[in-house]
């Protein structure tokens, strides 16, 4: 109700502004020719906070190349700016970053507004709390609808300490860092990458070994990340699927260069639509593939998805390659739920791929979906259903009935959710017929070239 009421203007005292147009700004895919060419799709979000939040807790300059330039991490980088940090955009993608040290933060002069992003809020979070200041953390409507006390507990347990927050320990939140912050063992209620790596930035400041533990193990760019910086960082097996994380505290964190790879979650809308639209044969340059995040490359794979990899390098310790897609007859699957950490942020276009797949896929333990930029499991099933396609949600399983086309004619309600307009338009490409989006503005944060890039490569939109 708080994003509706924010998107048609209703402003509540106190709301952030948008950086965004109050206007929306819908558009139609319709069926493509065959696809066909090379790209490179924007530097990988995950890596890209991570850079600029680490650069800032670093000792000297780091040169950062590749950044995403979405407005998600340049809203990190305002905050590491408005921290003490010296961050300025040296080139195309380009930028370097002069830090201040561990627990070196100063107090920012105003509310750190990250916008829509739950991952550069939540990373900050942490690296606030080792940090003796006092600082707000804001968001526009959908990132105040997000929860942050699964955050906030165990920072809470390291010394810091939440002064005002809104209902539910949503934000605007208010947050002291910790003046001697506590080592702590912690083991994570679900399966978060966010969580741990706030505990772990948090735990920079703390003498002594903080230690996470995962069931399962969530994606680990923040462990690559803390070594390349100079971090003693050691990670054990636990259990049959999680993770054990110690890190030695109080280091010397040094600048160190880093080459952000392409993000694999953006790969994956036009990697779907080369698969789905007949005759399509692209490649994609520079993709991570850090085994944490392929999950939905090993399931379009499982899926009868033509998918060659080559050209296998790495670089502060992420790898990546060039990727080959092909259209492929797909069919259905059925996705185990301890795949889930490693695409979560897939699901949704994975749900297009089903749906042009012959037979059923069943997506087993989808909780996480349901705090995302929107309640994403009901979103993409409402996505599919209005574009004539048989959906159905059991508990937190998504059940796709594939009949290897898709009706289409349908208008998608993205929810200021990047990730439902990109897919729904990906969806759009190769249904029989034109699907249309509510408003484009939010594919913005994560993925400015989209419609242009899809464009080059052959794909229609009006």
């Amino acid at each position: 109700m708080r994003a509706a009421a924010f998107r048609s203007g209703a402003r509540r005292a106190g709301d952030p502004i948008l950086s965004h147009s109050d206007h929306t700004s819908p558009l139609e895919a319709r069926k493509s020719a065959a696809l066909s060419g090379t790209a490179r799709v924007p530097g990988d979000k995950s890596i890209s906070h991570r850079a600029l939040i680490l650069g800032a807790l670093a000792v000297g300059e780091t040169r950062i190349s590749g950044l995403l330039e979405g407005e998600d991490v340049l809203n990190t980088a305002k905050a590491m700016r408005a921290l003490g940090a010296k961050v300025e955009r040296t080139g195309d993608c380009a930028w370097s970053v002069h830090g201040v040290g561990v627990a070196g933060f100063a107090a920012p002069g105003a509310p750190l507004d990250f916008g829509n992003s739950g991952t550069g809020c939540r990373l900050a979070m942490g690296a606030v709390a080792g940090s003796p200041i006092t600082a707000i953390f804001d968001g526009d409507a959908s990132l105040r609808s997000r929860p942050m006390r699964r955050i906030v507990d165990p920072l809470e347990q390291m010394g810091a300490r939440v002064v005002s927050c809104s209902e539910g320990g949503r934000l605007p939140l208010t947050l002291a860092g910790a003046r001697d912050p506590l080592p702590i063992t912690y083991r994570t209620p679900v399966p978060s990458a966010q969580i741990k790596s706030a505990v772990l930035l948090a735990g920079l400041s703390a003498p002594g070994i903080t230690t996470v533990i995962e069931a399962e193990a969530s994606r680990d760019h923040t462990e690559l990340m803390l070594q390349h910086f100079g971090a003693t960082i050691v990670t054990e097996p636990e259990g049959a699927h999680g993770r054990k994380i110690s890190l030695t505290g109080q280091p010397e964190l040094r600048g160190a260069p880093v080459v952000v790879p392409a993000d694999p979650s953006s790969a994956a809308f036009p990697m779907v639509a080369a698969l789905v639209v007949p005759g399509s044969d692209i490649v994609l340059t520079d993709v991570m593939t850090n085994p944490l995040r392929t999950g939905l490359i090993t399931t379009l794979r499982e899926m009868g998805g033509l998918i060659e990899e080559s050209e296998t390098r790495g670089d502060a310790g992420e790898p990546m390659a060039r990727f080959r897609i092909r259209g492929s007859q797909l069919h259905g699957v059925e996705v185990p739920p301890e795949r889930a950490p490693s695409m979560i942020d897939e699901y949704l276009v994975l749900a297009v791929a089903a749906a042009f797949a012959e037979g059923t896929t069943v997506m087993r333990g989808l909780h996480e979906l349901r705090v995302k930029e929107s309640d994403r499991l009901e979103a993409t099933a409402d996505m599919l259903r209005v574009n004539g396609v048989k959906v159905e949600i059991v508990g937190d399983d998504l059940i796709v009935e594939g009949r290897g086309h898709v009706p289409g004619g349908g208008l998608v309600a993205t929810h200021m959710d990047h990730r439902i307009a990109m897919s729904a338009l990906v969806m759009g490409l190769a249904a029989n017929k034109p699907v249309t989006i509510d408003d484009t503005t939010f594919i913005a944060t994560s993925f400015p070239d989209f419609v242009p890039m899809m464009q080059r490569l052959g794909g229609t939109f009006g």
